[in-house]
């Protein structure tokens, strides 16, 4: 088991559903909530790494996972799987909207399909995810996690099709948070630092200079683990947290108080 701060049985009988979840992040949030007692599905778009990623966490943890295919841009794939869901759960306890994507690219250069693939897995996933687990989650009442980044309050520059997809999802947790607080659910956002996951490397951050420069400017921790990150999503889900909702908890090492850290890598890239 990971070190953590909580207890191994936090989550005992917690039902928690994680988009994103067979690689980066989403897998660490996953394996964390498996030794904290809860049970987990999750799901993407590849079936391959859903399958390893299963695997995987059956050896670390020892602990069996639900898993299925879906498409969070597709309506009939989200409502197969949540649909699926109610049939073996009954309900939800906790969801995590992680699943994204990313590119550097200037806007005068950006596709009109480059923009709606990110906007439509970012922010208009998280609307049809959400919703459609509405129903699950406030039989119990539960909580939402929506994965942002520390662009989504300022200018994301190289990035704007990510920066205005996660600035919506910010506007929508906030949204969520007042309307159905009446159905005892807290919906929250967790902005991570930078986390070398595979696909930050293959989209984003491959150059190592990049890196070293990246790491130099982050005032406490340097880059992040998928494990800290994990830590994060727990507490927001944990009963420490039952007065928490809208909110947004930045862990970031102080990053974002230092610069646009797009701005100056997008810079180095393009050569302006």
């Amino acid at each position: 088991m990971n070190e953590s701060v909580f207890k191994e049985e936090l989550f005992e009988e917690k039902k928690v559903f994680i988009t994103g979840g067979a690689t980066g992040m989403g897998l660490g949030f996953a394996r964390s909530f498996l030794e904290h007692g809860a049970d987990v599905f999750i799901a993407s778009r590849n079936a391959e790494r859903l399958e390893l990623a299963s695997e995987k966490l059956k050896e670390l943890t020892g602990k069996s996972i639900l898993w299925k295919v879906m498409d969070v841009r597709e309506i009939s794939s989200v409502d197969e799987v949540v649909n699926f869901m109610e049939k073996e759960w009954g309900s939800m306890d906790i969801l995590v909207n992680n699943a994204a994507g990313n590119f550097f690219c200037p806007i005068e250069d950006l596709s009109e399909n480059g923009w709606r693939a990110v906007v439509d897995i970012v922010l208009d996933g998280t609307f049809r995810v959400s919703k459609k687990c509405f129903p699950l989650l406030k039989e119990n009442g539960g909580s939402i996690v929506n994965i942002i980044a520390n662009y989504a309050w300022n200018a994301a520059p190289y990035v704007g099709h990510s920066g205005a997809a996660k600035a919506g999802v910010l506007n929508l947790t906030r949204t969520l948070a007042l309307e159905w607080a009446k159905h005892d659910i807290r919906v929250n956002a967790m902005c991570p630092g930078v986390v070398l996951t595979e696909g930050v490397r293959d989209n984003l951050l491959g150059d190592e200079s990049i890196v070293n420069r990246l790491e130099n400017s982050i005032p406490m921790g340097g880059i992040a683990s998928v494990e800290q990150m994990a830590q994060q999503v727990l507490y927001l889900c944990s009963p420490a947290a039952e007065v928490i909702t809208g909110e947004v908890l930045v862990a970031d090492g102080g990053q974002s108080l230092v610069g646009n850290m797009f701005y100056e890598l997008g810079k180095q890239i393009y050569k302006e």
